[in-house]
């Protein structure tokens, strides 16, 4: 069983940044792949990006240049930062963990509860 806790997040304006963070409890956290996702109320969760057990990277094309995906196994923690924040960033964070699975797509098997990041104009 992972556990996953979400935090950092908040209000900003636009053009600011944020710096999320996700604490798994996990034995051998660092051979799971890792992954943020974003809701919004009445709309299907979004990939934003994923870090696979040996650090490669993919990100959604929305968040492509602005957000950085980083895991730190020492501390079993993955970060998402998120520079140049727009008000369509609007959402729900979530991070997730999987043993096998990674992508964007919704389909990892642990799910943290998500933290809040607002960015108005």
């Amino acid at each position: 069983q992972v556990q996953l806790v979400e935090s950092g997040g908040g209000s900003v304006q636009t053009g600011g940044s944020l710096r999320l963070s996700c604490a798994a409890s996990a034995y051998s956290y660092s051979t799971y792949n890792m992954g943020w996702f974003r809701q919004v109320p009445g709309k299907e969760r979004e990939g934003v990006a994923c870090i696979d057990r040996g650090g490669y990277t993919h990100y959604s094309d929305s968040v492509k240049g602005r957000f950085t995906i980083s895991r730190d196994n020492a501390k079993n923690t993955l970060y998402l930062q998120m520079n140049s924040l727009k008000p369509d960033d609007t959402a729900m964070y979530v991070c997730a963990a999987d043993p096998a699975y990674w992508n964007l797509v919704p389909k990892y098997r642990y799910w943290g509860q998500g933290t809040q990041v607002t960015v108005s104009s």
